[in-house]
């Protein structure tokens, strides 16, 4: 099983906060000002201003210069009646920034059926060339607009996907709630030209830059379950890595600490 990956100290942050905001604690007063929630997590301001930031992309807060920062609709001496927390995957690192940045976002099933696993297909997921698998096809959007255009493959015998269920919740999250115990994942990252299909369902021109990322999740036997190939627009969709240097000066190298995705 793979080693998992922390959550960045702002990502951290803005889930406590996230979830103090769906309890309702700061509907009378607003929520504290950056100096203070500085002083108590302790650490730097530029580390709660990105949390913030995380808070207000959600649309879980509004910032008035001058005045402070209040849950969004809500006003100081009302209580308002809150959504409930949204649903989250039992997941750590990578694999759970994936899952929570796919829940802020609203997917369309574009194609959704069981076919024959070609040679490359079924390498990626250690099965037999003509092995069915499930081909779905699908693009993500915020408010912003479309966001990404997604074609994964997922052997059959892992779990029955329908589209209703592919709409309602990531594609992770369904391999979960069949059983499968999620592991590690492999991703590469590169680029590639939008042809005429994904330019219009990204609504960007034919010949427009895309982020294109290959990911192949395996469960805890390293076995794979998954493998995604996606396109992204790359001005509303942003992936993080942050690294930390370890070793002495002879041999210090620098090894990934942390991994987030944010959708604009």
């Amino acid at each position: 099983m793979g080693t998992t990956l922390p959550l960045p100290k702002y990502h951290q942050i803005y889930l406590v906060l996230r979830e103090q905001l769906q309890e309702g604690q700061f509907d009378e007063e607003g929520v504290p000002g950056e100096h203070q929630l500085a002083e108590q997590f302790s650490v730097a301001r530029i580390t709660i201003r990105k949390a913030m930031e995380m808070l207000v992309a959600d649309g879980l807060v509004i910032r008035r210069p001058g005045i402070g920062t209040w849950p969004l609709r809500a006003e100081p001496g009302r209580k308002r009646k809150l959504a409930p927390p949204p649903e989250k995957a039992h997941l750590t690192g990578l694999l759970e920034n994936i899952v929570n940045a796919g829940l802020r976002t609203n997917v369309e099933v574009i194609d959704s059926n069981v076919v024959l696993a070609s040679p490359v297909i079924a390498e990626a997921l250690n099965v037999a060339a003509g092995d069915p698998v499930y081909k779905t096809i699908r693009v993500r959007s915020t408010r912003s607009g479309p966001v990404s255009y997604i074609t994964t493959h997922v052997p059959q015998a892992l779990v029955d996907l329908k589209p209703r269920d592919l709409k309602r919740k990531p594609l992770l999250m369904l391999l979960e709630e069949a059983g499968v115990e999620l592991g590690a994942a492999t991703q590469t990252i590169s680029a590639r030209l939008a042809d005429a299909v994904v330019a219009r369902h990204l609504d960007v021109s034919v010949g427009s830059a895309l982020l294109d990322v290959t990911r192949v999740v395996r469960d805890t036997n390293e076995r794979p379950v998954q493998l995604l190939q996606g396109l992204y627009r790359p001005d509303r969709y942003q992936y993080q890595l942050e690294l930390s240097c370890v070793g002495d000066i002879d041999a210090r190298v620098w090894v990934s600490e942390a991994l987030s995705t944010t959708f604009n």
